[in-house]
Parts: C-alpha cells; sequence; structure tokens
C-alpha cells in the first residue's frame, strides 16, 4: 500500500514539473561561444526592468525563454542580468522568435526572426543611422568653423543642420502614418519625435487602427498626447 502512495505522489508531482505552462511567445537561439552563465528576458513594467524569465548554460550556447505577451512591446536579452554594456533589445510578441548570436559581441548585430515588429523597426533604425550620421558629420563641420571663426559658415550650417532635423521628422512622421498597423508606430512616435509639432503627433495617432491604439504603446501614446495637450 505505501508503495502504491509513493508512487501515486511521485506521478503526481511529474505531471506538475511537466505540464509547466509556456508563454504565447517563445524566445530560442544560440549564443555562440556561450558556455556558462545566465541569460535573462527582460522587460520594461512601469519604470522598471524586470526579469520574466531565465535560463542557465551549462556546457550549451542554446536557450530558450518564454512569456506571455498580451501586448507587443521591446524586451531586453541580457547576460547575468547585465543591462549597461551588453544587451539585445527586440520586439517580442506572440509566437516563435529566434535570435542568434554571440558572446564575443554580445548585442552588435543579433540575428533576428519570427516578429513582425522587429522586421520594421529594423527598416526604420537603418534610415535613422543615416540621418546620426549627417548629424555627426554637421556636428565635426561646426566645430570646425567656429575654430576658423568662419561666421558665414557657421549660419549657413546652422540653417543646413535645421533642415535635415526637418526631414528626420517628416521622414518619422511618414514612417509611422505608412505603419499605423503595427505597435512600431506608436513606439516611434514616442521615442523619436520629441521635436515634432503637435499637428504631426496628433496625425499619426489618428492613423493607428483601433487594435493600435488599444495597445500598450498606442496607450502611452494616447497619454503622452494628453499631457501635452493639457499644457
Amino acid at each position: 500500500m505505501k508503495k502504491i502512495i509513493t508512487l501515486l505522489v511521485l506521478s503526481i508531482l511529474i505531471v506538475a514539473c511537466s505540464s509547466k505552462k509556456e508563454g504565447n511567445m517563445i524566445v530560442k537561439g544560440q549564443i555562440k561561444g556561450l558556455k556558462k552563465g545566465t541569460l535573462y528576458l527582460q522587460k520594461m513594467k512601469d519604470t522598471l526592468l524586470v526579469s520574466v524569465d531565465s535560463v542557465n548554460l551549462l556546457g550549451s550556447d542554446q536557450f530558450t525563454l518564454t512569456d506571455n505577451v498580451e501586448s507587443p512591446v521591446l524586451y531586453y536579452l541580457t547576460f547575468d542580468g547585465n543591462t549597461t554594456n551588453k544587451r539585445i533589445l527586440f520586439f517580442g510578441e506572440k509566437g516563435n522568435i529566434t535570435i542568434n548570436d554571440n558572446v564575443e559581441q554580445f548585442g552588435f548585430n543579433p540575428e533576428i526572426s519570427g516578429s513582425k515588429n522587429q522586421e520594421i523597426l529594423d527598416k526604420y533604425n537603418k534610415i535613422k543611422r543615416q540621418f546620426q550620421n549627417q548629424r555627426l558629420e554637421f556636428i565635426q563641420k561646426d566645430f570646425n568653423a567656429k575654430k576658423e571663426n568662419d561666421e558665414a559658415l557657421v549660419k549657413q550650417l546652422e540653417k543646413d543642420y535645421q533642415k535635415l532635423t526637418k526631414r528626420r521628422v517628416l521622414f518619422t512622421t511618414n514612417f509611422a502614418i505608412n505603419n499605423a498597423n503595427t505597435e512600431v508606430a506608436p513606439y516611434i512616435a514616442l521615442t523619436e519625435m520629441y521635436d515634432a509639432s503637435l499637428q504631426m503627433l496628433d496625425t499619426v495617432n489618428n492613423s493607428l487602427s483601433e487594435n493600435v491604439k488599444n495597445s500598450d504603446y498606442g496607450k502611452r501614446f494616447q497619454e503622452y498626447l494628453n499631457k501635452i495637450k493639457s499644457k
């Protein structure tokens, strides 16, 4: 009788362990060269960065992490919880997402697939880097012009820089509108349109689909607009 009870208890424990619920987002991949350490899947909750899953890697560089995604948001994949120097930032959403990278250049140029929002964000970031490079060129030219006391060139550079800023804002606005059915749109509006006019912000918000408006970033964007208008 005692043996039967013991076997019954063990069976219950085994079933309980094997029936661990997985989230609706599965993140799998490989970090080449990472044989020992802990990978954390993290996201922002209110103003805090919280860990939603983790895995200890001992002798294997492959991993599986999971979370329940109610609304597509940005996630952090970090090594030993260090988000300061090394991290992979990606748009999490329902489904299977694959992330491959290597430990030596962790987070520098990861391969990410399976996330529609991430693909769209990658397209935006590609153009964004071009604007950033042009901005750095302007800073260098402005520094040299001031060093040589070339006031005419300094004034011209200021005008050209203002034009560059307007082009960047216009591009960002149009990109958000053209992708208004994805959560990337309100995310970009929140993080990249800090110098856009209220009219442009309203235009982006009005173009969002109802589903996106009710998403996490859609709600945050609406709250942001409400604060601006209240002032």
